[in-house]
């Protein structure tokens, strides 16, 4: 190792991006390396150069307040690795319930007068001091290794709020008038000399400490379910498989595989490995890793790719690549290094965090000396420093996201759009070019029967009746997709009889005492010496042109018409790239189809920009070369083919009606097989963001705008609190408007 070495470590403590911003910052201050930190993933994507130990860096993040690790390996298929993320999520759940239970009545007692019985404040003391203390023990462990690296962020700000308004109802209970008997919430417009003793703040330090648990929970669940991608690829692999030695079948783990072994592939089991075909011929679906819904004819000789589906005969296969080699583990690390390499978007509240929280605790210090050097006493100049400090506490900064993404989120789910966390919004604002994957994506993923020619029969229903019946006894996507269309148009077919298949080839059967051929029309020249007429040559020719498979129908010694099948297009597809069009977006339309079924779609759909035969890595490298022409990219997909791809996009959008891996790997999810759905999807997260930034531009208004009140004595600290609590009503009542989103319906 001359040059160096690249390592991904796994980063503990890191509460918000200026964490991992602040973490990024000191390790590329050593020499020679290079560092990028994912605050989503918990990542630190690190290069040491020679001589330098990935200790070292190690250290250095620690020295910075954080926890480092090596992560360790995963094998494939390995589905019980313990999640650190799941332990995170329900720590946070507990802390969040528990204390919502003890804030509620603080609330209440404090803001209904009715309720204030005889010495009511001892038992809201007792309610939401371990709200204060342990609900927001996660802030103040933040804000104090903040604190000791001279830093600030939203922690500082909770946190300073919760133990200021927390510490000054202990002053008023303890030594003010607050403790006493009888005591009931009362207020002036402005401080006076002596004033703030009899007053107490023990809902403002219990509700904001629930309000940004409610917050951070939300936030912890997002990052979870971001981390899920490589475990869902990882789950594609088959766990067991059929080990073929001295001629002798047993079944072990795939795990226990090594290169050069011989295994077996029965119809229905996916392949255990990447391999080359020894004896045996099949069909393979590989659409979980091409995307692509036609079946790929194999024989000995040719490679196979493990995961893949075996829906034809049964193989014998020779692993060449196992493990960490194989291709399902290089896209699984291509998804992993797409995520970390994301540009992180920066919250809005935290980028004005690290300006805003020294100033307003500088701000409250200057109120509380200047109000002693003018000899107002120290309780005026305490009641003006805690309502300077308790008016800039965050609560409707802490509620300005949370609340919108809450109500929007739930909004799009009741219409199929699942929108994973905020840092997804900010890139819906900025995308220029929209990439569309193909198959199941534009087109519905499925062969569907597209034309009947009879040239030398006469009887259309009667070519489609017997191909039909004879294709029933197979299991072959094309021939699901003849019999699916004949007994659609022409209702129940009759039964067929000694029933015969060549892989990939064709089907005979006995149909109403007829021998019936189904097939390619090189196996009925070859194979059954049948001469195809020229008319249905030109018929065959037209429909390859065109994207579409075409198989011909033959009895007694004749071929007697051609029936054509193909990937058909979404309904709502050409009213989405309309949209989309409206919407500001340029479609792409990359598959790894060939450029002429590639090229009929995109003109059926209205697209004109096209990128066809390209693999999965390909996809990735189309968006990357987008990305540095300067646009911002988002991809819509549905396959383990484009998960890399959706990794890579700054927004990508995957089919719920596709696989596990695509949904994780993407930053929205489309629970309807529907184009227009993203569409929808992208003005719901603009409209989101929108009001995110109106929540947080109200937020700070109000606090702001009041705290040159505080400062100068006009500001009791209950209308401090009272301001925090309006603001807090008017950041949710602005989100609720979301719910009023509506889906735009296609005439």
């Amino acid at each position: 190792m001359t040059a160096g070495q690249q390592v991904d470590l796994l980063v503990g403590g890191m509460t918000c991006t200026s964490c991992a911003a602040r973490i990024e910052k000191k390790l590329n201050r050593m020499p020679g390396v290079a560092a990028t930190v994912n605050y989503a993933t918990e990542k630190a994507s690190v290069f040491v150069p020679a001589g330098t130990s990935i200790d070292d860096a190690i250290k250095t993040i620690e020295a910075t307040g954080y926890t480092a690790v090596r992560p360790l390996p995963v094998p494939l298929g390995d589905s019980a690795v313990p999640d650190a993320a799941d332990v995170e999520v329900s720590v946070l759940r507990q802390r969040l319930l528990v204390s919502a239970a003890l804030a509620l009545p603080v609330a209440a007692l404090s803001m209904i007068p009715v309720l204030q019985f005889t010495n009511w404040q001892w038992l809201a003391l007792t309610l939401a001091a371990p709200v204060a203390v342990w609900g927001a023990w996660p802030f103040h462990r933040a804000a104090w290794v903040n604190a000791r690296h001279g830093a600030a962020t939203m922690d500082t700000l909770v946190s300073v709020g919760v133990l200021a308004a927390l510490g000054w109802s202990l002053y008023a209970l303890f030594f003010g008038m607050a403790g006493m008997p009888g005591m009931t919430m009362s207020f002036t417009f402005s401080a006076t000399p002596g004033s703030g003793a009899d007053e107490i703040y023990l809902e403002v330090a219990s509700a904001v400490t629930v309000f940004i648990l409610a917050g951070r929970y939300a936030e912890a669940r997002a990052k979870r379910n971001s981390g899920a991608a490589l475990q869902a690829l990882l789950e594609l692999g088959a766990k067991e498989t059929t080990l073929l030695r001295d001629g002798v079948e047993s079944r072990i783990s795939t795990a226990l595989l090594v290169v050069g072994d011989q295994f077996v592939v029965r119809p229905g089991e996916k392949i255990a490995t990447d391999g080359v075909i020894v004896d045996g011929a099949s069909a393979i679906d590989a659409s979980l890793l091409t995307g692509e819904s036609v079946p790929i004819e194999v024989g000995p000789g040719d490679s196979v790719v493990g995961a893949t589906l075996n829906s034809g005969g049964r193989l014998v296969v020779r692993a060449t690549q196992i493990g960490a080699d194989t291709e399902l583990a290089h896209i699984g690390r291509l998804v992993e290094q797409a995520q970390t390499g994301k540009a992180e978007v920066q919250r809005l509240a935290d980028r004005v965090s690290g300006v805003f929280v020294p100033i307003v605790i500088g701000l409250a210090l200057a109120a509380l000396a200047g109000w002693l050097l003018v000899g107002a006493g120290a309780a005026m100049a305490f009641t003006a420093a805690v309502a300077t400090l308790i008016i800039a506490c965050p609560c409707a900064l802490g509620l300005a996201t949370p609340t919108a993404l809450l109500v929007g989120t739930g909004r799009g789910a009741q219409l199929g759009i699942l929108i994973k966390g905020p840092q997804v919004l900010e890139s819906t604002r900025r995308v220029d070019t929209i990439v569309l994957d193909k198959t199941g994506t534009v087109t519905t993923g499925r062969m569907t029967l597209s034309t009947v020619e009879a040239c030398q029969c006469g009887d259309v229903d009667e070519l489609l009746l017997l191909a039909g019946a004879a294709e029933s006894g197979s299991e072959h996507p094309i021939a699901r997709a003849i019999t699916l269309g004949a007994r659609t148009r022409l209702g129940p077919l009759p039964d067929s009889s000694a029933f015969a298949s060549e892989q990939g080839l064709g089907v005979q059967a006995t149909v109403n005492g007829r021998e019936i051929l189904v097939g390619r029309p090189a196996w009925l020249t070859e194979r059954w010496q049948l001469v195809v007429p020229s008319a249905m040559q030109a018929v065959k020719a037209t429909a390859e042109g065109l994207g579409k498979t075409a198989v011909m129908v033959a009895w007694e010694g004749k071929v007697r018409g051609v029936l054509t099948v193909a990937d058909t297009i979404k309904p709502t597809s050409k009213a989405a790239i309309a949209r989309f069009r409206s919407l500001g977006l340029t479609p792409l339309l990359v598959t790894g189809d060939n450029e002429i079924v590639a090229r009929s779609v995109a003109a059926e759909c209205g697209i004109t920009d096209v990128t066809a035969g390209v693999l999965p890595a390909d996809k990735a490298r189309v968006i990357r070369s987008l990305q540095a022409q300067g646009h911002v990219v988002a991809m819509v997909g549905d396959g383990v083919n484009d998960a890399v791809a959706l990794a890579t996009a700054d927004l990508g959008i995957a089919m719920g009606t596709g696989t596990d891996v695509a949904i994780e790997a993407s930053d929205l999810t489309l629970m309807r097989s529907d184009l227009l759905a993203a569409a929808d999807a992208i003005r719901l997260s603009r409209r989101t963001l929108t009001t995110i930034k109106a929540n947080l531009f109200w937020a700070f208004a109000y606090n702001v705008a009041a705290i040159p009140l505080a400062m100068f004595g006009l500001l009791n600290p209950l209308i401090a609190g009272a301001a925090m609590a309006l603001s807090s009503v008017f950041v949710v009542t602005n989100s609720l408007r979301l719910r009023g989103f509506r889906a735009l319906h296609d005439a």
